[in-house]
């Protein structure tokens, strides 16, 4: 009997030991989780914002992102361009129109279509503009998605833009992760939360309704019913010679799942695999990437190959396919986009991109490659079904962004609108070199830096990679990092480690799951090259990295506290043992691996960087950023880190925005707060 009532003492302390002491900083909106918050937030506002740096990145960053001479970002809608807008006196931002005649003249005459500041006023919600879906052709009316305060959650209300005004009976759904698209006037396929159960445990719908107008919603029957332990479904609508057809994805992973169709009322699942990728619909041909070989009819389709199938045959369980593209080693496709009658298909060439019109005509397709200029980053921006025209992006690290209108028959383009130099580019230069990697594998990267640079060992360097998801990072221009950055003296890096999409699905997924050392690995290598080179020294060297490029900093700094001075770890995940109970962590599974099985915590374990903090180690001192309504990746992660850190006598910085969702910032004077505070704190550090 005694033995038993200690044996249960020992058991509840090991148990209260084992508990989190600060899983309270995960209630978003506690109010002790809050003011913990509130007083890292002063402390750290009152040492940066003292620093001389401070001020002068402020006004110049907000002077960068009000400025009248940014590109407009066009979406075109039939005969108009639509644009969102924020500056001095649009705080929070208007959507406008211009005829695409006078934005193509250079003389756009903007109609203010909704006001957000004038929404804010009315409603007393700090209402963001999440975007908005049309009703094609004539794209009178839109479902409008707005968030509260930044967050992925919108709440969707159908707009009128002839009479600028919200449909006071029309469609409407309330706050949810959820999507609609139109299938014709009166009739929507509606992905959000019906209530009962209908979200999986990632925060997305589980469930899909077709919606008829004069209905109520909760009257309208389930056409698709996924499961909870699914990532989510997604809802769409294909159009192709006449045909309107409503789609459903349904994501059991991040990276797997199913495509249904919904024909003459019946469901029909494509015959696929499920890692596979579609693009587009046109000419009745689907495109798609494949993720892992395929063999078909005695042919293989490699990976990272762009292959188009017969949709009728594929409708009838037959497989007639035809391959558009295979890539090399080098080599990557970046976006499938269509116009009315080709295929812009945009290839990365070792971290360059180069863009083609595909056309399929007589059962053949056939390509050329647009006049666009070389040595970039090519962004499409919009298309246009009704006709061949579009539009896309030109950058580079010292090239201000460019942006072009293309046709897509004529294979033409022509220059609209050119960013100024916001800095004198002339002086600096840019090279491509290559790290070794812990495994053997070649890891490149850029260097921006002065053309009279010293390699001495002493130069100010801050190091940028992200590192999953299959996402690239590529070249672009920044007027803030000029500024903030280089122009002060400053180098600057961007890393293409592996888990990001730069040379293809073999990139990414030499990066997942049991793999993820490897990214680690690379970042490590690419850090200990500048160092070899001289470019700068672990006391001179920072890294930042936001979401994903959280976590690699993060595990950057607690495997190799030597390598790094200062870090900027932004919207960070860091509890892995938890993420996949927070928020949408548990959609990222597939990338990650599940924490709860034995096994893959074995490997997870080994990189978390909130399990991996020590004490007694010379760490840097950190800077984490995070914002309160990021409803993506949870705060948590930051204050826990942050709370753990500072118990352990470590000395941190941290800043958390009260809006911004996971982008961080709402506003240009949001955006503006965030970078002086993140170039006070790594000129502080590295200087």
């Amino acid at each position: 009997m005694k033995f038993t009532f200690l044996l249960t003492l020992i058991m509840i302390h090991m148990t209260a030991h084992a508990q989190d002491p600060f899983q309270y900083l995960e209630e978003v909106d506690g109010t002790k989780a809050l003011e913990f918050v509130n007083q890292q937030n002063q402390l750290s506002f009152e040492i940066l914002s003292k620093r001389p740096e401070y001020d002068q990145v402020y006004n110049k960053s907000l002077e960068i992102y009000n400025s009248k001479d940014r590109i407009e970002i066009p979406t075109v809608y039939a005969k108009y361009i639509y644009n969102f807008w924020q500056d001095p006196q649009h705080i929070r931002g208007i959507w406008r129109r211009t005829s695409a005649n006078k934005y193509i003249s250079g003389k756009p005459d903007w109609e203010t279509i909704l006001d957000l500041d004038e929404m804010q006023k009315k409603d007393s919600i700090k209402w963001v503009f999440k975007g908005a879906t049309g009703l094609f052709p004539d794209y009178n009316r839109f479902m409008i998605n707005l968030s509260k305060g930044g967050g992925d959650a919108v709440i969707i209300r159908e707009f009128d833009v002839n009479t600028r005004q919200f449909i006071s009976d029309g469609f409407s759904l309330a706050e949810s992760k959820g999507n609609v698209s139109y299938i014709d006037k009166d009739l929507l396929i509606v992905a959000t939360d019906f209530g009962n159960g209908s979200m999986t445990s990632s925060g997305y719908p589980s469930k899909i309704k077709l919606w008829k107008r004069g209905t109520l919603l909760e009257n309208s029957p389930f056409i698709f019913e996924g499961d909870v332990k699914d990532v989510g479904v997604w809802q769409g609508v294909w159009r192709d010679e006449q045909q309107i057809i409503p789609v459903i994805i349904r994501r059991t992973t991040f990276y797997t799942g199913e495509y249904h169709v919904l024909q003459n009322n019946k469901l029909i699942k494509l015959d696929l695999p499920s890692d596979i990728e579609i693009s587009e619909l046109l000419n009745n041909q689907l495109t798609m990437t494949v993720i892992t070989d395929w063999k078909v009819n005695g042919t293989v389709y490699k990976q990272g190959s762009l292959i188009s199938m017969n949709f009728s045959d594929l409708l009838q369980g037959k497989k007639t396919i035809k391959l558009m593209y295979q890539p090399d080693k080098f080599s990557s496709i970046t976006s499938v986009n269509r116009t009315k009658n080709n295929l812009l298909v945009n290839i990365l060439n070792n971290v360059k991109n180069e863009l083609f019109v595909y056309s399929y005509l007589n059962n053949t397709w056939s390509k050329k490659r647009v006049p666009a200029p070389d040595f970039g980053t090519i962004s499409i921006v919009s298309t246009d079904e009704t006709s061949d025209a579009y539009y896309f992006l030109f950058t580079n690290f010292l090239k201000p962004s460019s942006l072009y209108l293309g046709n897509s028959s004529e294979n033409r383009i022509k220059t609209l609108r050119s960013l100024p130099s916001f800095f004198d580019a002339e002086k600096f230069k840019v090279k491509q070199y290559m790290s070794t990697s812990a495994d053997g594998n070649l890891i490149p990267y850029f260097v921006v830096s002065s053309k009279s640079v010293k390699l001495n060992g002493n130069n100010p360097t801050l190091l940028y990679a992200y590192g999953g998801f299959q996402i690239s990072s590529l070249p672009a221009y920044s007027a803030v990092i000029g500024n903030a950055w280089l122009e002060k003296g400053g180098v600057y890096v961007l890393a293409n480690i592996r888990g990001g999409g730069e040379f293809g699905p073999g990139w990414h997924q030499a990066g997942l799951k049991e793999k993820r050392q490897n990214v680690f690995n690379d970042f490590h290598s690419v850090a200990e090259d500048l160092i070899k080179r001289k470019f700068t020294s672990s006391k001179h060297l920072g890294i930042y990295g936001g979401s994903n490029g959280g976590l690699l900093v993060g595990v950057a700094f607690t495997q190799r506290p030597d390598l790094y001075n200062a870090v900027v770890c932004a919207v960070p995940l860091l509890d892995m043992q938890r993420y996949n109970k927070l928020l949408a962590g548990a959609s990222w599974m597939g990338e990650y691996g599940d924490p709860d099985k034995t096994d893959e915590w074995a490997y997870i374990q080994k990189y978390s960087p909130y399990q991996n903090l020590k004490k007694g180690v010379k760490y840097p001192e950190v800077y984490f950023t995070t914002s309160t309504r990021d409803d993506r990746v949870h705060p948590g992660h930051a204050r826990k880190m942050v709370a753990k850190m500072l118990d352990m006598g470590y000395p941190v910085y941290y800043y958390e925005n009260t809006e911004g969702g996971h982008a961080g910032s709402s506003t240009n004077e949001q955006r503006a707060k965030s970078a002086a505070l993140m170039y006070s704190y790594l000129w502080m550090k590295l200087r």
